[in-house]
């Protein structure tokens, strides 16, 4: 399973990612990401290396260490990557026809990856490959969509995502029958855009819904029946990005705070209550992006102080999402490597997290007027979808 996930997003990479997008960030900032492989038991961080660019993000990890993602090759391609258990030894995944992209977004303790590549044809499409990421296939897209991303697998091979109408027809999540056979639209809380990023052994998914302007976290029964909404913190929206055996959801939403701050939340079993995880300590802002069976919550907030108001720092939670630690405290780093975000959790307690330059950060102040003026929509939507 992808014992987080997603992105996929991640703000800082995501502010990076759009910002560079926009030309506010050159290119060379923008590929600077490293991965580490974090054993919190030893206190070491294992830099999980590259496919020989110089850009790298992990994005998922299962139960024997097995990392995925995304890295740049020499020649400058974006290609999805398995690396062997520990997070040792890299490995192309290839892509689906498409001779530039491709990225992985999850993973099942059997090595099942998902994600999206281009075809030869030079469209998206979700991909699922075989035990140990061995074979790409094509998992198509829902009945007249233009292209699709997968974003997690159970260990049924189970996967869901989102599929794509293009231009302005929105997006629709989907769920899979046992290895990746048959694509099936979750439908939505009220209107035409819906993701999903997450899924259980029992099939229950999450993600995120517009119901309206708005979008809002949501869970479904087993094998993705139903669809609830979650709530919010008190804000106007809410995004949930992983999910573990026992239903507890774990994202970010804006809260009621009167500078419309967005924090990582947690919700109990089967979803039910959504808790403020708060920040360590600085600008209104934190997100969590994986939880395991424990209910350990990783993620990133901004700190208090430092060169900037805040600076970005990735996290990791007690049992329940309980505490909130920057990682940093807990780790022997190599001089200079400052870890600004946490995006994935296993049941053994090993975290993956990258290293973004604080450099190509935006400031706080400035990322969020941009990301308001955006639309709160994108500013939640982005962190699976962007980061490419």
């Amino acid at each position: 399973m992808k014992i987080t996930h997603s992105s996929k997003v991640h703000s800082f990479i995501l502010g990076a990612a759009l910002l560079a997008g926009l030309g506010f960030v050159t290119h060379a900032a923008a590929q600077q990401e490293a991965s580490y492989f974090i054993d919190l038991s030893s206190r070491t961080a294992i830099n999980l290396g590259s496919l020989g660019g110089s850009r790298t993000i992990a994005r998922a990890i299962n139960d024997s260490g097995q990392v995925v993602g995304e890295s740049y090759t020499a020649g400058g391609e974006l290609r999805a990557f398995i690396t062997g258990p520990n997070g040792f030894g890299m490995r192309d995944l290839g892509t689906l026809g498409g001779n530039n992209y491709s990225r992985a977004n999850g993973i099942s303790d059997a090595g099942q990856v998902v994600g999206e590549s281009y075809t030869d044809g030079g469209e998206p499409h979700a991909f699922i490959t075989g035990p140990d990421g061995v074979g790409m296939r094509d998992l198509g897209t829902l009945s007249g969509d233009n292209f699709s991303r997968a974003y997690d697998v159970n260990e049924a091979g189970q996967v869901v995502g989102q599929s794509y109408m293009l231009p302005g027809g929105g997006s629709r999540a989907f769920i899979t029958g046992p290895n990746g056979v048959g694509m099936r639209d979750l439908g939505t809380l009220g209107s035409n855009n819906t993701s999903a990023y997450g899924i259980n052994e029992i099939g229950q998914v999450t993600g995120e819904s517009l119901t309206g302007w708005e979008f809002r976290t949501f869970i479904t029964g087993p094998d993705g029946v139903g669809m609830r909404d979650l709530g919010t913190l008190g804000g106007i929206a809410s995004a949930a990005l992983d999910i573990n055996e026992a239903g507890q959801v774990v994202g970010e939403s804006i809260t009621a705070s009167a500078d419309g701050g967005s924090h990582a939340f947690i919700a109990g079993p089967d979803g039910v209550g959504m808790r403020d995880l708060g920040t360590l300590g600085g600008d209104d802002y934190s997100d969590a992006e994986g939880i395991n069976d424990i209910g350990q919550v990783v993620g990133e907030s901004y700190t208090h102080g430092g060169v900037r108001r805040g600076e970005p720092r990735a996290f990791i939670t007690g049992a329940d999402g309980m505490g909130m630690t920057d990682l940093n405290t807990l780790v022997d780093l190599p001089d200079g490597v400052v870890l600004t975000g946490a995006m994935d959790i296993n049941h053994a307690g090993h975290v993956i997290a990258i290293s973004v330059p604080i450099a190509v950060i935006p400031e706080p102040e400035s990322y969020a007027m941009f990301l308001a003026g955006l639309g709160l929509i994108e500013f939640i939507a982005r962190r699976k979808r962007l980061l490419a």
